[in-house]
Parts: structure tokens; C-alpha cells; sequence
């Protein structure tokens, strides 16, 4: 289990001093949700992703933020709250299908995919004892169709995965497949701190930009492909892709002059030492997926901007 940060005073004082008014809009009393489970919700969101010296005025206006309705639907889920699953299949079932059909362009692929997801995130399972339920990952910082689309986009690239690895050797030639040759490993040991760094940056994003990451650059998947798994135009994933590559080198030049290198050191680290640093970014990449999210296979991160 996960181990929670605890709760500061500033973000337990935002949480009573807002809980009326997020409870009032929340429908928790509809839906199964205690008001006390519901302020712990708030509490475990807020220590999340609010930094450890924040005040209660900054912890306030970012309760202020979430979508509490939502965010209290797939926690009542999670407890195994059956109001609250009744209103979820009411409002997103047929949502949930339309995306996967996006997906698979299949109607039967598309319901067999949805209904994978159902037990999911209802929580059958159990680990050590608590109830186990994909919606407990939710937050609420954006809206529940969102990631439910992201969740199914996921599930249908493992569901690609396994069954790549399930195909012969024999299949692919008869398909005309070639295997590539190995690509041949660094000479040059990698810097570790480099390495650190670039993990460190790819673990901050969140489970949709870890997706589409994951599928544009271990899976090959194309622009056009990754914008009809998530519903989008095209040219949104190719400004999300672009704005990430920017995003994550700036982030990796701050890890890096954190531990001690100069600018201009972290700046050669990127553009001279380590031109394709070999990392395993399945790790990162599988926050929120389970374990065998993603493939244990390394990809090449080119850690500098294209010249061109």
C-alpha cells in the first residue's frame, strides 16, 4: 500500500472551512458518501498535489477547483456504494461505450471493452483487505468522461500489447514481418544523475500525457491514431506531444542544477553526453496503469529539441 503524506494543519483547516459549501455541491447524501469520508476525500486530494509549506488560502481555492460532484461519484463507487453505482451506469455507460467504439471501430470489440472496465472500477477485489477500484485513483482535477477515456485507451493498448506477445515467430514471417536488428548499447557509461533526472521529470506527468507518451513512443503508435483512442483532433495531440518535449527538457535541466550541476553542465549533460539516453521509462509511465501496464521493453528519449 501506498503511503500517504500526512495532512498538514493549513489543508485540514481549508477542508473544515470549505466543507459545507463542497458538500452541499458534492450530492454525497444521494449517492451513499458520509460527509466525514467525503472531507477525508478532500484531505488525501489536496496533500496530493499541494506542496508540504502551502497555506490554508492556497489550499482552500484549490479544493475550490475540483469537480466535487464527480469526484464524490467515483469515491462512493470505490466504497462499493450501489446508489452511487447506479447513478454512474445512468450517466456514463453509454458514454463509456461510444468512446470505446472510437477505440476499437468494432461494436462488439467496443462493448467487450467497455464491459472489461466495469468490474474494474466498481472494486470486486480486494487487497490486504481493502476494497480495490480503478475510480479510487480519481481526483477530481479533471472531468470523470475524460479520464474514464483515458482509462479505456489504456486498457485497449494492454489488451494490444498482450496480444502482440502472443503472436509466433512463424505468424509474423508468414506476415512478412522482418525483426530488426538490435540496436547497439552506448559505449559511453550515462551520467546517473541524467538519468534520475529524466525519470524524475517523466514521473510528474499525469496518467493521460503518460499514456499518450507511452503509446507514441513504445508503441509507435501515429498522431492520428492516439487522437481517436482519446476522442480528440489530431492536432491536439500533436501540440500535446510538442509542449511535453519542451515541458520535460525544462523540467530535466531543473533536476539536474538541482543536484549540482552548473546550467551550462546541464545543458552539455543534454545536448553532448547523453544524446540518446537509454531509459527505462516504464516505471514512470505506469503510475496509474498496474503492473503490466507497459512492456519491459527500454526506449531510446531523445533528451534535446530537434534542431530542425
Amino acid at each position: 500500500m501506498p503511503v500517504m503524506k500526512p495532512i498538514s494543519a493549513a489543508v485540514q483547516s481549508a477542508v473544515a472551512d470549505a466543507l459545507q459549501e463542497l458538500h452541499a455541491k458534492s450530492c454525497c447524501d444521494q449517492i451513499g458518501l458520509s460527509r466525514e469520508s467525503f472531507a477525508e476525500v478532500l484531505g488525501d486530494v489536496a496533500t496530493k498535489y499541494l506542496p508540504a509549506g502551502c497555506s490554508e488560502g492556497e489550499a482552500r481555492s484549490f479544493l475550490l477547483t475540483l469537480r466535487v460532484e464527480e469526484l464524490a461519484l467515483a469515491r462512493a463507487c470505490a466504497a462499493g456504494s450501489n446508489p452511487a453505482w447506479e447513478v454512474f451506469l445512468t450517466r456514463y455507460r453509454e458514454k463509456l461505450y461510444l468512446s470505446a467504439l472510437r477505440i476499437a471501430r468494432e461494436d462488439s470489440a467496443a462493448r467487450d471493452l467497455a464491459d472489461s472496465l466495469y468490474a474494474e472500477l466498481y472494486g470486486t477485489s480486494t487487497r490486504e483487505g481493502e476494497r480495490v477500484s480503478k475510480l479510487a485513483s480519481f481526483t477530481g482535477r479533471g472531468s470523470l468522461e475524460g479520464w474514464l477515456r483515458t482509462v479505456l485507451a489504456q486498457e485497449f493498448v494492454n489488451r494490444y500489447r498482450r496480444t502482440k506477445r502472443l503472436v509466433s515467430l512463424e505468424e509474423e514471417s508468414e506476415e512478412g514481418v522482418q525483426l530488426a536488428a538490435p540496436e547497439p548499447e552506448p559505449v559511453r557509461p550515462a551520467d546517473r544523475r541524467l538519468e534520475s533526472a529524466t525519470d524524475a521529470a517523466l514521473a510528474g506527468l499525469d496518467s493521460e500525457d503518460r499514456m499518450v507518451l507511452a503509446v507514441y513512443y513504445l508503441d509507435g503508435r501515429t498522431l492520428a491514431e492516439i487522437a481517436r483512442m482519446l476522442g480528440v483532433h489530431e492536432s491536439t495531440i500533436s501540440r500535446k506531444v510538442d509542449k511535453m518535449g519542451k515541458s520535460l527538457r525544462k523540467k530535466i535541466l531543473a533536476h539536474l542544477t538541482q543536484q549540482g550541476m552548473s546550467r551550462r553542465q546541464a545543458e552539455e549533460a543534454l545536448d553532448v553526453d547523453v544524446r540518446d539516453l537509454q531509459v527505462d521509462i516504464r516505471r514512470s509511465l505506469a503510475q496509474d496503469s498496474g503492473p503490466e501496464a507497459f512492456s519491459e521493453k527500454k526506449v531510446q528519449v531523445r533528451t534535446r529539441e530537434d534542431s530542425g
